[in-house]
């Protein structure tokens, strides 16, 4: 079967002019995907509905959930956030939730799948923030082990911001091992614990990126031996990006991709893809390097 693909059109929302998180990136996304024939000019897609209260409540408490749907969160809460705290936004960050889950059973079924959305990796436990309403990646675990369909997850973060809502979320949880390399420098200034953190000098270049990549990696599928694994495939760590502080080229973050959906899929563990961060003017370019972790997912899938 081709890759199985997860996206929906409500992945964007609208934002005033000039706003940091370039929302419009979702579609550039999916029209790459259609011009490199990934995906047809219609459909071709498989599309969540919005995740549940109590969905996100497993992951990120009760009392955080409801409030934020009900838009009640407080004007700190919502700065933290960084996204205007509406209608549309909420829909958004459900529908993204549930399309990382969505993505997980496929991935289960065809051995890869990929969500156009996802990796919101900052909110956390009570929490959301670094323009995170929800932790997709978090609801999508915690909703598996729940169900009982798994025992160990290993989810591997390669945004250049630590994971650390994820972390924080999966603390106290054996079932899930997390694995983090970002940028040292950068956001968020408090960092959590990871399974594994690696953090990483400014200016990093694809070679030695690689090489880290590789000797964190590897040892993990005998030490955790995972039934699935969710790879946070941001392409923040490349030298153009706005709010990235490493230096990988197109051409890194290809074979990072290519990497990371290899091991696994040697191994024939499921591997869940999401696209995580990307900043900048130019949201059709950032586009284009998300659409390589696509690519080579569609390269691996069974």
């Amino acid at each position: 079967m081709s890759l199985p693909i997860v996206y929906h059109p409500d992945y964007m929302a609208p934002l005033r002019t000039g706003h940091r998180f370039p929302m419009s990136k979702y579609g550039y996304l999916r029209a790459h995907l259609v011009r490199q024939g990934l995906l047809p000019e219609t459909g071709g897609y498989l599309a969540p509905a919005p995740a549940s209260l109590s969905q996100v409540a497993a992951a990120q408490g009760w009392d955080y959930a409801d409030r934020a749907f009900r838009l009640s969160l407080t004007a700190a809460e919502v700065c933290e956030i960084g996204l205007p705290q509406s209608e549309a936004v909420l829909r958004r960050a459900r529908l993204a939730s549930a399309g990382t889950a969505l993505a997980a059973r496929l991935a289960l079924e065809h051995g890869v799948a990929v969500n156009l959305a996802g990796g919101s990796h900052h909110a956390g436990p009570g929490c959301g923030a670094g323009f995170c309403v929800f932790n997709d990646v978090a609801i999508a675990a915690r909703t598996l082990l729940d169900e009982g369909q798994m025992s160990r997850i290993l989810v591997v973060d390669c945004d250049v911001h630590q994971g650390d809502g994820t972390a924080a979320i999966f603390a106290e949880e054996p079932a899930v091992f997390t694995l983090s390399l970002h940028a040292e420098k950068n956001y968020p200034v408090r960092k959590q614990t990871s399974d594994i953190d690696i953090p990483l000098p400014d200016g990093l270049k694809d070679k030695p990126y690689l090489e880290v990549l590789g000797e964190a990696l590897t040892p993990l599928w005998d030490q955790v031996r995972p039934d699935i694994v969710f790879y946070n495939a941001g392409v923040d760590p490349h030298q153009a990006d706005r709010l990235g502080r490493l230096s990988l080229s197109d051409a890194g973050l290809a074979a990072r991709d290519d990497y990371v959906l290899a091991s696994a899929r040697m191994r024939g563990i499921p591997v869940v893809g999401v696209i995580g961060g990307g900043y900048g003017p130019e949201p059709d370019r950032i586009a284009a390097r998300h659409a390589l972790m696509v690519a080579a997912a569609a390269r691996h899938a069974a």
